[in-house]
């Protein structure tokens, strides 16, 4: 299996740590973000990893080079300096990942969801996994009906907590260029073709300074 990191993004939010840096590369408890994510991929299984790169970019690929100091092959997907969004960046790279169901990280989460499980999972077009709504995210996403088929409508919402499995297919009748990911997932849902499952452990979106703050604080402590 391929997995896709998703590091092309302005990271509005961490400005002004994003002014000259780009997010996947803040540091927390001594090593960039994105370095984690990598190297929890690596722990699982998957050393074919896709980067998609945008704002900064060339900053990433030069710290991360081909990826064998983490023992993985990493190749890059370049957007130009503005992207191509979450969908658009997939139908990007969608050359780099194949055929077959691959696995998409957002480059700025902190989460320690057993993404071995999800290396030989038969899937329809995707399958998320949720968390329990954080305060910056009170109503959530989406609802998880019965035979974890989710729904954009009604019940209990949970937040998709940015890892995803995903087959080529759901891409395949978009046109290259922008494009959210949300519609595309809202389609699926209403034919039920989206499962997912609750994950109950460590999660967090490192999505401001203060959350980054947050992560180091803990990831130092639990040294």
């Amino acid at each position: 299996m391929k997995a896709m990191i998703l590091a092309a993004g302005r990271g509005e939010r961490m400005r002004p740590l994003t002014d000259h840096t780009p997010k996947p590369l803040l540091i927390a408890a001594g090593k960039p973000l994105i370095v984690y994510t990598i190297e929890a991929l690596v722990k699982a299984g998957i050393t074919d990893i896709i980067i998609n790169l945008a704002y900064l970019g060339l900053q990433i690929q030069n710290y991360l080079g081909d990826g064998h100091q983490y023992q993985a092959n990493i190749h890059y997907s370049h957007e130009g300096a503005i992207g191509l969004e979450t969908a658009g960046g997939i139908k990007n790279a969608l050359p780099l990942l194949g055929d077959s169901p691959f696995l998409v990280v957002n480059g700025d989460i902190s989460c320690d969801f057993p993404l071995q499980t999800l290396v030989n999972k038969e899937i329809d077009l995707g399958h998320l996994i949720l968390v329990n709504n954080p305060a910056h995210h009170p109503t959530g996403d989406f609802s998880l009906k019965p035979q974890s088929i989710l729904s954009a409508e009604g019940g209990s919402k949970y937040t998709y907590s940015g890892i995803g499995l995903y087959h080529p297919d759901l891409f395949a009748n978009i046109c290259p260029g922008k494009s959210a990911l949300a519609p595309l997932l809202k389609t699926a849902m209403q034919a039920k073709r989206i499962t997912g499952e609750l994950h109950h452990g460590l999660w967090m979106d490192i999505g401001t300074p203060e959350r980054l703050q947050e992560l180091n604080l803990c990831m130092r402590k639990a040294r």
